[in-house]
């Protein structure tokens, strides 16, 4: 903006004034001399962030009287001071700084937050913040060109929106694993501030009034959004714990019902079936009875023989015979463990693929090949992962299975069969290692960037003419 300093300034005692960095394009403030600090209405005000560098997350109704209509705003904390109310009142109240912005000027001021929502005026400027060559007339008004509060439409309000520093929870009982280590490095360097909660020391306060979510004894503040990485352990409780955030109203990447219906392999591929999701030939009895009824589904030897809760490919068994086949079954009812039986896709080689899909988009993608004499690729069996370029079939079907458990996070695994791409397993908790280096994309970044899509700026309801 061009530089009017030296040029004669003068103000109204009321004037249209905006706060851009803090995405207010348009308020109704009162120039008052007589009060030292200016003060803008805020409530919904809680400090977070690093001690070193702490910020404030507040919220404001823009327009009086419109409590339909709520802006958040996030700044850093400059100081606490005792501040004296007009009406004699003593209060501690967080100041941050912004620029102003009134008429073709702009500068820096400082502001305290309080709760004015009974004030005709959303901010009041006090004499610290007139900026040099600024003179007031106290018997005028609205000298300096009229903002409208149509620009809190939706439409503008998507397009005007600061970026807006956001509090994220990770749910992970793992906080050195790659995946978390590289979710919390990304979002701090994004200026967010990103905090890990293991699992299992969340417990919940159930009511119908206020769910909330405790934490070491304290209850866990508001978060914009949680990014669930929740071991298969504890998926029950891990499930709990997120439909506590999700009945508090906050952003969760991955949604409960989602991930328990993806870690139940029976459920997981009876969804892909409902959602004609092409997989392998897959079937599960109960009675032992129904041995070779169960293998006659699936086909002829070889077959594969799953453990409803492996995972990393651990309890997944190839029958390469008949008889074979009949023996893992035989030893897996008889420790009683539920199993299934899958046809083999011989053709695939000991390779398959899986798509990161986010949001809805393809973000990354790798071919994973099994180690020397052995079948299963997960990288934890000693496979190793290759670049690979997706073709369209690959990425339909891999949206398509993510979105049949409404994941916005999820790991697609697929084999490349005579047939077509074929699901093998979708991954409410994939790992980030394994498929940035193979791809050389920053899937950390990919997902925030999700994240910021979806919670900032919050969609500010259209007014009514």
């Amino acid at each position: 903006m061009k530089d009017v300093s030296a040029t004669p300034f003068r103000l109204g005692w009321e004037e249209w004034v905006g706060l851009p960095a803090l995405g207010l394009p348009a308020l109704k403030a009162k120039v008052d001399t007589g009060a030292r600090t200016s003060a803008l209405h805020a409530f919904d005000i809680e400090p977070f962030g690093p001690v070193n560098a702490p910020k404030v997350r507040f919220a404001i109704h823009p327009v009086p009287g419109r409590h339909d209509l709520t802006i958040p705003c996030s700044a850093r904390i400059v100081d606490r001071r005792e501040v004296i109310s007009s009406n004699g009142e003593m209060e501690y109240r967080y100041v941050i700084r912004s620029e102003i912005e009134i008429g073709p000027r702009r500068w820096p001021v400082e502001i305290t937050l309080t709760d004015r929502g009974a004030m005709a005026y959303r901010m009041l400027i006090g004499r610290q913040a007139l900026a040099e060559g600024v003179t007031v007339s106290p018997t005028e008004s609205f000298l300096q060109p009229e903002r409208g509060y149509e620009v809190y439409s939706s439409a503008a309000m998507k397009t005007q929106a600061p970026p807006r520093t956001l509090r994220i929870a990770v749910l992970s009982r793992e906080g050195g694993a790659y995946s978390t280590r590289r979710l919390v490095a990304e979002g701090e360097a994004r200026g967010h501030v990103v905090e890990v909660l293991d699992t299992t020391r969340c417990y919940l306060a159930i009511n119908a009034l206020e769910p909330a979510v405790h934490y070491d004894g304290q209850r866990l503040p508001r978060f914009d959004a949680v990014v669930p990485r929740i071991g298969v352990s504890v998926t029950a409780y891990g499930a709990a714990v997120l439909r506590q955030f999700e009945a508090a109203g906050t952003f969760v990447v991955n949604p409960s019902d989602g991930i328990l219906a993806s870690r139940d392999k029976l459920m997981a591929h009876q969804v892909l079936a409902r959602h004609r999701v092409p997989m392998p030939v897959t079937a599960i009895a109960s009675s032992p009875k129904d041995t070779d009824n169960l293998i006659g589904l699936v086909g002829q030897a070889p077959l594969v023989v799953k453990l409803l809760e492996s995972t990393q490919g651990k309890g997944v068994v190839l029958a390469e015979t008949r008889k074979a086949a009949q023996s893992v079954i035989s030893a897996f009812r008889g420790l009683k463990a539920d199993f299934l039986v899958q046809q083999f896709v011989k053709e695939a080689g000991g390779e398959d693929i899986r798509a990161l899909v986010i949001g809805g988009r393809i973000a990354a993608a790798m071919r994973r090949v099994a180690a020397p004499g052995e079948f299963r690729s997960n990288l934890h069996q000693g496979g190793r992962a290759e670049p690979v370029k997706l073709t369209r079939a690959e990425r339909e079907v891999a949206l398509r299975a993510a979105r049949a458990f409404r994941l916005g996070l999820a790991g697609v695994d697929m084999l490349r069969s005579a047939e077509g791409p074929k699901v093998l397993e979708v991954n409410s908790s994939p790992g980030f290692e394994g498929v940035e280096a193979a791809s050389n994309r920053n899937v950390a970044a990919i997902l925030f960037e999700e994240i910021e899509r979806r919670v900032r700026p919050a969609p500010a309801r259209r007014l009514k003419d």
